[in-house]
């Protein structure tokens, strides 16, 4: 059977039409893991969930998935054997040869779950995910859990905040998205905050900075912004907060880098005849392509030239960075010092 989206795994779980074995992988860890959840608790039925519902993690051994897979239900149509996190990648020769005999040979009273809680998978150059999932494909069905859409997340936002007996906006949604990034686990944990402190009524732009916290991208991206408008307080400021947070200097660097990336990637698309999101077919931007919006925002104040200086700027601190030259704080502040002065010979010419 070929792959399936979410809406088919939903009516199959809702339709207790269940194929002998699924595969659910992907980014979205929140969703994979709540429909993980509704399949399994579904397809295990009521009956007797001692015998009918067996569980593995991801230490278990193939021959403990098999002897489980191939015991019959009792008193019951079906039983489910739900494995999380089995890492397929790192099986040896011996104990991938045993999955691939187990999944050719599951018995149709048996429904096998997989699913990847944890585990994000290589999906361009590891040839044993691969062959897995095609294997899947030909037993069973396969889920991708991507990420979701900007708008898709902020309408569930909002669903979810009027479930809790909030008021919250899309724009104020989408505010709680550009913090805390596409994350629907993180996003939900800074909602039930949220909503805690309100208990009812609106949640403000005002309540959303002063309970959400903001994750690394969103704290850099305020650090970009401040170096592209020349503002060396607001700039210095972010990059102090950063270290008192202990986030990691390459880690800054790198997330600086990639919006430093998105500008120069936009402005030779736009320079080339091409849209703004022209990027996004060349470049791996799924979900992600608010990004090129809010480079081309960005880039406007900046000259083609002053971008490649800053890229330049950015690859000296990064050689700087891994070499282990000198201290790292003093390393970063001297980046963000060249930055800002090559962003203000913008202003100046």
């Amino acid at each position: 059977m070929p792959e399936i989206t979410e809406a088919e795994l939903k009516k199959q779980i809702e339709k207790s039409n269940f194929s002998r074995l699924y595969f659910l992988h992907g980014q979205e860890k929140y969703l994979l893991a709540l429909y993980a959840k509704k399949l399994i608790a579904k397809a295990g039925g009521t009956a007797f969930p001692d015998f009918n519902l067996q569980r593995f993690g991801d230490t278990a051994s193939i021959d403990e998935i098999a002897s489980a897979v191939e015991a019959l239900p009792f008193m019951a149509e079906r039983k489910c054997v739900a494995v999380s996190d089995l890492n397929v990648e790192g099986l040896r020769a011996q104990e991938s040869a045993k999955l691939e005999e187990l999944v050719k040979s599951i018995p149709d009273s048996t429904v096998l779950v997989f699913f990847l809680p944890s585990i994000e998978i290589d999906y361009k150059t590891n040839k044993k995910w691969k062959k897995f999932i095609t294997l899947a494909n030909e037993v069973g069905v396969t889920v991708h859990i991507g990420r979701c859409s900007t708008p898709e997340l902020e309408k569930a936002l909002c669903s979810a905040a009027a479930k809790r007996g909030c008021e919250l906006s899309r724009q104020n949604a989408g505010r709680i998205i550009r913090s805390c990034g596409n994350s629907m686990q993180t996003l939900f944990n800074e909602l039930d905050k949220l909503c805690a402190y309100v208990q009812e009524g609106e949640i403000t732009t005002q309540t959303i900075d002063r309970i959400v916290v903001k994750n690394l991208e969103a704290r850099v991206y305020d650090l970009s912004k401040a170096i592209v408008s020349a503002d060396y307080d607001r700039a210095y400021k972010v990059l102090d907060l950063l270290f008192q947070q202990n986030e990691e200097p390459v880690s800054v660097l790198a997330v600086l880098s990639s919006a430093y990336v998105d500008m120069y990637r936009v402005r030779m698309s736009v320079q080339g005849g091409f849209g703004v999101t022209e990027p996004a077919k060349h470049f791996d931007y799924a979900r992600k392509e608010f990004r090129l919006t809010n480079a081309e925002r960005d880039a406007a104040r900046l000259t083609t030239s002053i971008l490649r200086q800053s890229l330049q700027a950015l690859l000296n601190a990064d050689t700087a960075l891994k070499s282990a030259r000198g201290d790292r704080r003093i390393v970063m502040e001297k980046l963000i010092a060249e930055l800002l002065l090559i962003a203000e010979k913008e202003r100046v010419g």
